[in-house]
């Protein structure tokens, strides 16, 4: 097309080109200023002979000066009111020189208001033809319209966010704004940047009018709840829903097609965050050296993240995936010196295994580390389901080594992070992780342990590795179908941000041997989550009821050691405390003594790979566990002997 050949032109051709266009515009400027001062049309003979002289003079004063106020610098594409205004005085300065040249070489004769006529002439030529350039570049024109093939958008919101995306969106080559949505009633009717603003009531005409394909929400600042309400009511329509981040994420003021995103799945859950307890926060970290293991995971470099932002002296990256651990300690510099905080930051990233304890002792006494959040761990059900062996000597084994290496080197604060899943375990990964809590508050019981261990239980956590949101997205980009395991599961979410900020606030909470559960909200329904986000990717299930929808949702059954919810608490004797959301209960452990007979049981049977053994120890060791996969009959015909419980244990909780 003729557009895509003028724009794919080198830079200097268009400028040389506009200028020739100005050297026309400029002998036009001065015939049309004379015929409508003469009224009529002006021919310079007879007593206007030397007026021919002009439409050689007026290019030969005016193009340097065009050329000297950048007017051939302003990209047409995107020339606004300030490359006007630059037109204007450019335009003026010519006048007064062309004026000036009139004077000195003896024009007589000439009227004079030819020179105002001629300012205005050349500011409307000069700018018109410009604007005009601009409309058809940009694609205004009908003809154009009708071949315009970008999906076309409604913003929603026509407050400064909404107008910046608009600006945005001028010359972007997939999306178009073709109206706003707003609430207030007052700017109904009118015209923003040329694009009208309608009410909500209008969208399902406006869909239809205007082929209408999205709705972008641009409201960074309302509150969540207000947000959620939004959303809610744009999913009966047949448009994908996009979003611009909050405020906090546009701190630069300037709205950038990049921003544009997929609708936050905080905005389906209806989760209201509560601000975070500075004091809490600064506890266990601020002026600290401070050990995160499992660094490059999902939770851990989340921890980093927010670690970084609270000072400590040190911050240390114990992690066994070296592409893990270069990514995020990279990612953590370049965000302190972002930040450019008055304070220098020790990054120090250690390529290690925490079953390896002669490096957690050499790391944690040379670095004299106060405080650990020990995140390493297998947590993906069906994959630790067939590797149990693994699972023990990562989970549990490998808190115990970390423990013990923080005990001998004094360390202050030792945080676990465990899961819901450890609560009446089905899953083998959910029995090692209760085994893990049971041998902090095992080594918590003994009173000459000056260090103190915290764990914190939680429910799944938004985008993380082998979260159901990104995969459900990959799903229906492919076009389907979306894979759920059972019709009624049900599962608790938080961001991962969020979780972090918990951890660490809960972790200046424990006295010793605590475990912390996190308040997650209400449950959420896996099968309503994925019908929300097909409806708000302007796609429609395929069921019985719409056989010629999009998206086929199947159902694949739960796998191996999966629940179909999951639960927070073990004990019902709950008790506030001095923080209200925060309650303490009580929860049955076991001696450390046993704990210690349990360990030297599980090295055995790891160091021979005996599923078996495992199995079965686990089965006596951990209360409540009942096997769900597909391996539980290598334990049938045994008899499984539990042990009676030995002490107790404090466990807070947030309320429900």
């Amino acid at each position: 097309m003729i557009v895509e050949k003028i724009l794919a032109l080198p830079r200097n051709t268009k400028r040389f080109v506009v200028l020739l266009i100005d050297m026309l515009i400029l002998p036009a400027a001065i015939w049309c200023s004379f015929s409508l001062r003469l009224g009529e049309f002006f021919v310079p003979v007879g007593r206007w002979e030397d007026a021919r002289y002009l439409f050689f003079l007026a290019p030969i004063i005016a193009i340097p000066i065009f050329i000297r106020m950048g007017l051939y610098r302003a990209i047409v594409r995107y020339i606004g009111f300030n490359a006007m205004w630059a037109i204007v005085k450019a335009v003026s300065l010519y006048t007064l020189i062309f004026g000036m040249v009139m004077l000195l070489a003896g024009f007589s004769g000439l009227p004079r208001s030819v020179l105002l006529i001629n300012w205005l002439m050349t500011v409307l030529l000069v700018g018109g033809t410009r604007a005009l350039a601009r409309w058809w570049l940009i694609g205004n024109f009908k003809f154009r319209r009708e071949n315009d093939t970008r999906r076309r958008v409604v913003i929603y919101g026509a407050g400064s966010a909404g107008r910046q995306t608009a600006a945005a969106f001028i010359d972007n080559q997939d999306l178009k704004p073709v109206a706003f949505l707003d609430d207030n009633k007052t700017l109904k009717k009118h015209f923003i940047r040329g694009l009208k603003v309608y009410s909500f009531t209008q969208l399902s005409s406006i869909i239809e009018k205007l082929s209408v394909t999205e709705v972008l929400l641009a409201m960074p600042s309302i509150p969540r709840s207000r947000r959620r309400q939004i959303i809610a009511k744009l999913e009966s329509y047949p448009v994908h829903v996009t979003t611009l981040p909050g405020m906090n994420d546009l701190a630069s003021g300037k709205v950038k097609i990049d921003d544009i995103r997929e609708v936050d799945v905080q905005d389906l859950l209806g989760r209201t965050q509560v601000k975070p307890d500075q004091t809490l926060l600064n506890t266990n970290i601020n002026g600290k050296v401070v050990m995160v293991t499992g660094a490059g995971g999902s939770i851990g470099s989340e921890l980093c993240r927010q670690i970084v932002k609270l000072a400590p002296t040190t911050l240390i990256l114990y992690e066994r995936s070296e592409s893990d651990l270069y990514h995020i300690e990279n990612e953590l510099i370049e965000q302190h010196d972002r930040a450019g905080g008055e304070r220098h930051i020790n990054i120090v990233p250690i390529l290690a295994s925490i079953n390896n304890k002669n490096r957690l002792l050499g790391v944690c006494r040379t670095f004299y580390v106060q405080t650990i959040y020990h995140a390493a761990a297998y947590k993906h059900v069906p994959m630790v389901e067939k590797n149990p062996s693994e699972a023990v000597r990562n989970n549990s084994l490998g808190t115990y080594t970390a423990a013990t290496a923080a005990i001998e080197s004094r360390v202050e604060t030792f945080v676990l992070i465990s899961t819901d899943k450890a609560v009446r375990p089905t899953s083998t990964m959910g029995a090692t992780k209760r085994f893990a809590e049971m041998i902090l508050q095992g080594l918590a019981l003994d009173k000459g342990v000056a260090t103190r261990f915290t764990m914190v239980r939680f429910g799944n956590v938004l985008d993380s590795s082998g979260s159901v949101v990104p995969r459900f997205r990959k799903q229906i980009a492919k076009g389907g179908p979306i894979t759920v395991t059972d019709p009624g599961i049900i599962r608790y979410f938080m961001t991962i941000p969020e979780a972090a900020q918990l951890v660490i606030q809960a972790g200046a909470l424990g006295q010793g041997g605590d475990v912390f559960v996190l308040d997650m909200g209400e449950p959420i329904k896996i099968l309503d989550m994925a019908k929300r986000l097909v409806h708000l990717s302007g796609l429609e299930i395929q069921d019985e009821d719409h056989p010629d929808g999009d998206i086929k949702i199947v159902f694949t059954g739960l796998r191996p050691g999966e629940k179909l919810y999951e639960e927070l608490l073990i004990g019902d004797d709950v008790k506030p405390t001095k923080h209200p959301l925060i309650m303490t209960a009580n929860e049955h452990c076991l001696s450390l003594e046993t704990i210690e007979d349990y360990i030297g049981r599980f090295e055995a049977a790891v160091d021979t790979n005996d599923v078996e053994s495992i199995r079965l120890l686990l089965l006596e060791a951990v209360n409540g566990f009942i096997p769900q996969s597909e391996n539980v009959d290598l334990v049938n015909n045994h008899e499984i002997k539990t042990r009676e419980t030995d002490d107790t244990a404090n466990v807070l909780v947030f309320p429900q």
